[in-house]
């Protein structure tokens, strides 16, 4: 997940908005299978798996403040090239710079008036008041993610009766985190990390060119500027007490992601030490999203919070009783425009489909683990 703030309002952005969720659209390919603009040898791309976001700054994507705006600064350390499969690499060759499907959205979103709940961090964060235009982006890995996710559940299934491992179920199995198998997969895994976090950097910087082409304006004068981003299908090393002793644990966030308070500040940027780690919560292409920020009781929670409301029904489910087509003409009508790849992929993506996120909201907030800080709302979409 990722967000970016501008000094654009709803009134700047609301009668350009087909042309510039359009412009997106063609700069950002999204579908299944899509291929990017960014074209590198297989040489270069272990690069990528190694210094992820860090490879975009010596590249011309980033800048050194996105940099420091990034979880472990873009670039998980133990990735090595080594573990990933040949099959992973030329899935992962030409995806720089895509959004995918599935639920991977690219979103133009205002912040809804009378929702900035902590000044705060809205402060520390660049959110400056209601109406102002942000920018959030949802994608990962891409076909080399899911094949390194393959690869290892292959090779578990195989290794596990090695280790006395027994499951009920195959898209369960694991190895222990000290064997070799274990260790290959986590250098494997930092390195589809790695890659994530350089393909949401790319798709800033193409975010930027299109609002500049857009607007006549640098993306410094815009104000365009990178709030967090944050992983949220990963498993981390951190260190908590337990039983009164601190210890290393492997976190594993799947669908979940982190929420460290001000009591983690060395792992933060330094403007945002005084309040805690921005945390970004989607919701539905319908309903709106929210910016939200972890806090020091997290760690009850080993520093993890949810990442978006949760589906409430299947994919199959919602084609059946969604039509992407009314979807689209509906959402227009509520002043949103949404440009997907597939109608079908629309239907799935629908409102109803993902649970209320107020509720969600309100059951992190009574958790203690995350406080609001402000709501946004959609009003232009590039669904993959």
């Amino acid at each position: 997940m990722r967000l970016i703030v501008t000094n654009l309002t709803a009134k700047d952005v609301k009668p350009h908005i087909h042309k510039l969720v359009d412009a997106l659209y063609k700069a950002v390919p999204a579908g299944v299978g899509c291929k990017g603009f960014v074209r590198i040898s297989k040489d270069e791309f272990k690069n990528v798996m190694k210094d992820g976001a860090q490879w975009c700054l010596k590249n011309g994507y980033a800048t050194e403040d996105d940099i420091k705006h990034i979880e472990d600064e873009g670039k998980i350390a133990q990735a090595n090239p080594a573990k990933v499969s040949e099959k992973a690499i030329q899935r992962g060759l030409d995806q720089l710079g895509t959004l995918g499907s599935g639920n991977h959205y690219l979103e133009i979103q205002e912040v809804r008036e009378g929702n900035i709940f902590n000044k705060e961090a809205a402060k520390a964060f660049g959110i400056t008041g209601p109406g102002q235009i942000v920018i959030m982006v949802h994608c990962g890995s891409r076909g080399m993610g899911h094949q390194v996710g393959t690869d290892y559940l292959r090779l578990f299934l195989e290794v596990m009766p090695k280790y006395g491992i027994e499951i009920i179920d195959r898209e369960l199995a694991c190895a222990p985190f000290n064997s070799p198998e274990g260790q290959d997969y986590y250098q494997a895994m930092a390195c589809a990390a790695n890659m994530a976090f350089a393909n949401r950097q790319v798709i800033t910087s193409q975010i930027r060119k299109v609002f500049s082409q857009v607007f006549g304006k640098s993306a410094d004068d815009l104000g365009m500027k990178l709030v967090y981003d944050v992983a949220h299908n990963i498993a981390k090393l951190e260190k908590y007490i337990i039983d009164g002793k601190e210890k290393e644990l492997l976190i594993h966030r799947k669908g979940s992601t982190r929420a460290f308070g001000p009591k983690h500040a060395k792992f933060l940027p330094k403007d945002y030490a005084h309040v805690g780690q921005p945390v970004i919560l989607g919701g539905s292409m319908e309903t709106g999203s929210y910016l939200l920020v972890g806090t020091d009781s997290a760690d009850e929670t080993f520093s993890s919070t949810a990442h978006g409301a949760g589906r409430t029904m299947s994919r199959a489910q919602a084609k059946r009783e969604v039509r992407g087509d009314q979807l689209q003409k509906e959402m227009e009508k509520k002043g949103i425009y949404v440009h997907g790849v597939t109608m079908a992929g629309l239907a799935e993506e629908a409102g109803k489909a993902y649970k209320d996120i107020e509720v969600v909201v309100d059951s992190l907030e009574a958790a203690g683990i995350t406080h609001r800080v402000a709501a946004l709302k959609p009003i232009g979409n590039v669904k993959g």
